[in-house]
């Protein structure tokens, strides 16, 4: 493709790029962990989640699926969750998280209220979807974004959302853009990705995809 050429479709990042949260991850943490009798600052677990999501092992389990899937999701966010009360002070440090706070954050950031999607994104998704792009999703996440998507109203102008957990790859592995394409029916000089991340630029490029860079505020 050359690089004035137009693509025909456009692999789109969900966190970061689409959407984020309404409020920081502290907030809904430490709120949740007061109940189990845990009391932490939120701004502690603003400072310690970054870093220990950064080094966590990909959200990616391959071969599984349905319900094998979402347990195997839960004992890695459940993992994370105890890492980070750890990082912010309210466990000792190798401590387990109180029983089932894991599951219950799972299915607290499942729920649509707690996400917002970026002002601009509906208007450039319609704009796309008239000039005939096909577009998908492809994301770092796990089995709550179709849902996710659908109820903030973003999956009428998608035709695929490849999550990394159920990809069995997580980025920047070339694997979930692969299987994007595969459902677009379309090869990597005909899409765009478009992300935030440095995950997505060097996924992409190791996809073969060119990579347009969101810069959010």
């Amino acid at each position: 493709m050359n690089p004035g050429t137009s693509p025909r479709g456009l692999l789109l990042d969900a966190m970061g790029t689409l959407i984020c949260l309404r409020t920081s991850v502290g907030t809904t943490y430490a709120a949740l962990a007061s109940r189990h009798g845990l009391t932490v600052e939120a701004a502690a677990i603003d400072r310690a989640f970054p870093r220990i999501y950064r080094q966590a092992p990909p959200l990616a389990f391959p071969g599984l699926g349905d319900r094998a899937l979402e347990e195997a999701e839960i004992g890695w966010w459940t993992a994370r969750v105890g890492e980070v009360l750890s990082a912010a002070g309210a466990l000792a440090a190798g401590a387990a998280p109180p029983p089932n706070l894991g599951r219950e954050l799972f299915q607290r950031f499942a729920q649509a209220e707690l996400w917002q999607v970026y002002a601009d994104v509906p208007g450039h998704l319609e704009a796309w979807h008239r000039r005939g792009l096909r577009l998908a999703v492809v994301s770092n996440f796990d089995s709550r974004l179709p849902g996710l998507l659908e109820a903030l109203g973003l999956a009428r102008w998608l035709e695929a959302v490849v999550v990394s957990s159920a990809a069995g790859a997580a980025k920047p592995d070339p694997l979930p853009y692969q299987l994007a394409l595969t459902r677009l029916d379309l090869t990597a000089e005909q899409v765009w990705h478009v992300g935030d991340s440095p995950e997505d630029g060097a996924g992409a490029q190791a996809a073969g995809i060119r990579w347009v860079k969101v810069q959010r505020p």
